[in-house]
This record gives C-alpha cells, structure tokens and sequence, in this order.
C-alpha cells in the first residue's frame, strides 16, 4: 500500500487568515493521525504565509506518524530549520522567493554539485532525502548520483492532462519510475492528486511508496468532514503494485 502524508498547509492558512488559533493546527495534525494518515507534511516559507518557523517546532513534539519537511534547500533558514527538528524526511524543492506554490523539478544534472552537497548535509543528521524532480528519465538518473534517498515525482502534469487521456498522462511518470527503481532510489509523488486521479496513479506507478496531498484533500474535507476523506485517500492509495 502506499502511504498517505497529508500536507497541512491549508489549515494553517486557514488559521492564518484571522489571526489566531482556530483551527489548531497541532490538533488538526493529532486528528489526520488519529483518522489513518501515516504521515504529516508541511512546507515552510519565508514569509510564513501558512506554515509558521514556531509551528515545525510544535508539531515536531506531536507527530507519531512520519514527519515530512518540504521546502526549498537554497535557504539557510530552512536549512537551519530542517537539522534543529530532524524530520523523518526532507523533501528539497526548488522553490525561489515569493512562489505561491511548486512549479517544477530539480535539473539534477546542472545542479548536482550542489545536490551533493546539501543532501550529505541532511543525511548526516540521519534524515532521510527526498527531491522534487519531473517525470523525465534523464533528471531521474541524473537523481540517483546525489545521494538522494528518494525522488518525489512532481504530478501536475499528471493532474492537468488526467482527463483528456489517462494513458497518456501517466505514460511518462511510468518510465520515470522504472528508472527510478532501476537506480534503486525510493518513489514518492505529489501535487494535484486528488480522488479523482489518484488511483490510477497509485495502481500503475511501480515500487510507489508514498503520496504527499493537501489542497485536494481539505478541500473535499469541506464537503465530507476530515476523517472520512482521509479514509477515501487511504481505500484510493490501497493498490500499489
């Protein structure tokens, strides 16, 4: 089966919007726990307009399951931030100042020195790594010689073309994952899954071994309350090959 980390972002911005602490977010993630997730994530930014610095702190105390920082690796705060909590899992993205949200994969060829680089840094600290990368074969393998533990399949693409041909949405994060697995790296994937695409992801991504979702899964939480839409996310993640 694949695992489930649900992305606590929106609850933050949720929270954020008045100022105070409704909803809470450490109880929110104590309750995505309690209702099946096997995993909490969260993506700090600079400008703390959702997750807060104080909050990776808070619930670093709380989470049982496995804790996922995503974030963007380029920034000393989040570096600092990443190796005083020690997460289970980094996930780095290449983010750049002010991006209202992820857009793309690392270039893990023109980037490699410095993948090496940063990613001996966080698994010395005996936290396990994690890169966004696109479904290309190329960026893949260029991947599996930073170090990195896993790759996280950036599935935007995946999402936007789902409905006008499944097959053909899928085909290239097929081929990325059979390379993946070739090199032996871990497969996780995330962005834009939601039930309505998520299955056939999970049933045709081979040695897929996590999903990280948030917006999707808090907005169908407005309509079907929280628990009983993490149990729809698990019953869709429940046929990895």
């Amino acid at each position: 089966m694949t695992r489930l980390s649900v992305n606590i972002n929106k609850i933050a911005t949720l929270r954020n919007a008045r100022g105070g602490d409704n909803p809470n977010l450490v109880q929110v993630a104590k309750d995505c726990e309690r209702f099946g997730a096997q995993g909490i994530t969260i993506h700090p930014r600079p400008d703390e307009r959702h997750i807060r610095y104080q909050d990776v702190f808070d619930l670093k105390k709380i989470v049982t399951t496995e804790f996922n920082i995503e974030g963007n690796c380029q920034e000393q705060k989040f570096i600092d931030l990443v190796l005083a909590n020690k997460p289970e899992q980094v996930t780095l993205v290449p983010d750049v100042l002010g991006q209202i949200t992820s857009n793309h994969g690392w270039d893990t060829i023109a980037n490699q020195d410095y993948l090496k680089y940063i990613i001996a840094t966080f698994k010395s600290a005996g936290i396990r790594v994690s890169i966004f990368v696109d479904p290309v074969p190329e960026m893949v393998a260029a991947a599996a010689t930073t170090g990195t533990d896993r790759i996280e399949l950036y599935t935007e693409a995946y999402a936007t073309n789902y409905a006008k041909g499944k097959e053909q949405a899928i085909a290239p994060y097929v081929k990325a994952a059979k390379v993946a697995l070739q090199y032996g790296l871990g497969i996780n994937a995330g962005h834009d899954l939601d039930l309505h695409n998520l299955n056939y992801f999970v049933e045709n991504i081979p040695g897929l071994q996590e999903v990280s979702i948030g917006h999707a899964l808090i907005c169908d939480a407005l309509y079907y309350g929280l628990e009983n839409t993490i149990q729809m996310y698990l019953r869709a993640c429940a046929n990895a090959k």
